[in-house]
């Protein structure tokens, strides 16, 4: 399958944040080992002066997810903390570039780039029909993205060569992006895009 990027594309880069690095608190395996791909998709839009959307995790202290506060995570991502800033070596372009905030409220879970935030709002004045998604963690935001992209009405390709998986089961990225695909998602590689 062959896709050429047009003027109604949008780039979605999920939560590529250190805290879900392989030396971070909430480590996604091999999450580091896709940021020169990311990087070369960002690249592709930054160039076409597209849009390029970065999501993050930034939650409070007394986060909702936390075990501390009874969820079932470990605390990430912690607004302001090292652990939240975006990995060192992320492309992120000087314009047309959008940062986007999610489990801002202590009581208010996020998987979704979409829950919460501004980003369905600054798809729809851009004129952008379907978004490319990629990042971490395959399982969880990432899936949970696209599939908030598609309920919205957008067409929704995932970057299967930019997505890495948190794999609490051996499988689970494997079902995530066969659930994805049996709903309407796409996967497509680098060598896709024309």
């Amino acid at each position: 399958m062959k896709l050429k990027i047009t003027d109604s594309d949008a780039l979605i880069v999920v939560d590529m944040q250190k805290d879900f690095m392989p030396d971070g608190v909430l480590p996604v395996p091999e999450g580091d080992k896709i940021v020169p791909v990311i990087n070369e998709y960002v690249n592709i839009f930054f160039k076409k002066g597209l849009p390029v959307f970065f999501t993050r995790d930034w939650h409070p202290e007394n986060h909702i997810s936390f075990k501390e506060q009874g969820g079932i995570w470990p605390a990430h991502c912690v607004q302001n903390t090292e652990g939240a800033e975006f990995h060192p070596e992320l492309f992120i372009p000087p314009d047309n570039r959008f940062v986007i905030s999610k489990g801002t409220s202590p009581d208010f879970d996020a998987y979704s780039g979409f829950q919460g935030t501004v980003l369905e709002a600054l798809l729809k004045e851009r004129g952008v029909k379907r978004i490319f998604v990629c990042g971490v963690a395959t399982d969880y935001c990432v899936k949970n993205t696209a599939y908030g992209g598609l309920n919205l009405g957008f067409q929704v390709v995932v970057l299967e060569d930019a997505v890495k998986g948190v794999n609490i089961n051996p499988d689970d990225s494997e079902k995530a992006l066969e659930l994805l695909m049996n709903n309407g998602v796409f996967l497509a590689v680098k060598e896709d895009i024309l």
